[in-house]
């Protein structure tokens, strides 16, 4: 049945990133993910990243709409696979461009399939055809949005950002993000040659992008993905030419390939091999050439200092969750500690390979306080050698509503920048 095995992969996708804990990301990429995605032709890997997509975005308006129509609980042996392909199904029917038909009947075929719960099929298809006549219902529950947080994330930014700006954070997720190109040299001119936006932090922005290495001047080099975000702590590093620099965490390697192209001396660290592997064929295709050191940084010990270091420390990444949707499942609130004991740790050995006069940068793609704000006090507070350097608007595109009081940066993702919209 055509559209069937695509929906029987989103199912056991979703399932690996739920049940599993897998990454998302790692499940769909091409060359290594899950082995039926690999399977599928160009066409359905599409549309099964698209419902897996769409399904983690609203999980919990899913779960919500899902357990108020069932009688009982599932079966604890069978649960979890049949409620993977009663979400893949919720996602058509409720958030996307599926006929209810299509989405009913391919969930039951789906279920059938499985000779494990085929005797499920009665009730996967009553509640699919339940939720596509109280559709309606489903999406005006004025609450829905906040449902797709984790209860303890939403508790936490609610206290250190207000309940608004919680639920301004929550809305911006359920809606995919544009994709973000850093230019090499000419901002201007890519975003001309890509009928992009370019924002005022020098970021182009493209809404409709399609295939990434199909766009003008990837062959050549001329740019590389990186979100709008991502780029700013770079902006604060002094890149220019006789400037050594140490970027920490350095791979995928979006923030040296920004150093490097200022014409500062880089060395990039970073432990995974894999991660700098990729990082090394983005260099190669950008013709930039940098420093590359395979280490942990609490062993490592560079031989002279820097006039600037940057640590993107590891972190729960739940700034990243308009992106990686997966995020909101994968991570618990115990990781908070755990990543900021590693944080503190990681920052004490960088401060240490300054220059007297230099900068230190550190940044996190988190929203918690713990791994930012909280994190940098603490530093501040056990080292006298230091100070805060406040964050400038012209430096980040006059963005002066993400400067904080402290003169710490932090961007929301709902923030605009600019005029662009953060879509």
């Amino acid at each position: 049945m055509p559209g069937l095995q695509a929906r029987r992969t989103a199912a056991a996708i979703l399932r690996k990133v739920v049940d599993g804990r897998v990454p998302f990301d790692a499940l769909v990429d091409e060359a290594n993910g899950h082995r039926e995605f690999r399977n599928l032709d160009g066409r359905d890997r599409a549309l099964a990243r698209t419902i897996v997509d769409t399904a983690l975005r609203h999980r919990g308006e899913i779960q919500s709409a899902l357990e108020a129509r069932l009688d009982k609980p599932l079966d604890a042996e069978s649960g979890g696979a049949i409620l993977a392909i009663l979400h893949v199904g919720a996602a058509q029917i409720l958030y996307m461009d599926v006929p209810d038909h299509a989405a009913v009947n391919l969930s039951v075929s789906a279920t059938e399939a499985d000779k494990r719960i085929r005797n499920a099929r009665g009730l996967v298809n009553s509640l699919m055809r339940r939720l596509a006549r109280e559709r309606n219902e489903i999406l005006a529950r004025p609450d829905a949005v906040k449902l797709n947080a984790p209860d303890w994330m939403f508790d936490r930014w609610s206290e250190f950002y207000g309940e608004e700006t919680a639920d301004l954070i929550t809305q911006a997720h359920q809606h995919r993000p544009a994709l973000d190109l850093t230019a090499k040299a000419d901002p201007a001119a890519l975003a001309a040659a890509t009928g992009g936006t370019l924002l005022p932090s020098g970021t182009v922005r493209l809404k409709d992008a399609g295939r990434v290495s199909e766009l003008p001047g990837y062959k050549e080099g001329t740019w590389w993905v990186q979100d709008a975000a991502a780029a700013l702590p770079a902006r604060l590093v002094d890149s220019s030419p006789g400037k050594r620099i140490a970027d920490l965490c350095a791979a995928p390697g979006g923030k040296s390939a920004q150093l490097a192209a200022g014409g500062a001396d880089v060395t990039a660290v970073d432990l995974s091999a894999n991660r700098l592997k990729r990082l090394s064929a983005n260099f190669a295709r950008l013709m930039l050439t940098i420093g590359v050191v395979r280490a942990n940084i609490l062993d490592w010990q560079p031989d002279d200092p820097f006039d600037a270091v940057l640590l993107d420390a590891p972190c729960t990444a739940t700034g990243t969750i308009r992106r990686h949707p997966d995020i909101a499942c994968l991570k618990s609130e115990a990781d908070i500690a755990t990543l900021a004991a590693l944080q503190a740790r990681m920052l004490g050995r960088a401060a240490d390979w300054v220059k007297p006069g230099g900068q230190l940068v550190y940044c996190t793609c988190s929203l918690e306080p713990e791994e930012g704000e909280y994190q940098a006090a603490a530093f501040l507070a056990s080292r006298a050698d230091y100070r805060v350097e406040p964050v400038r608007p012209e430096e980040i595109g006059g963005l002066a509503a993400a400067i904080n009081p402290d003169g710490y940066l932090r961007t929301l993702p709902h923030m605009a920048f600019g005029d662009a919209s953060p879509d």
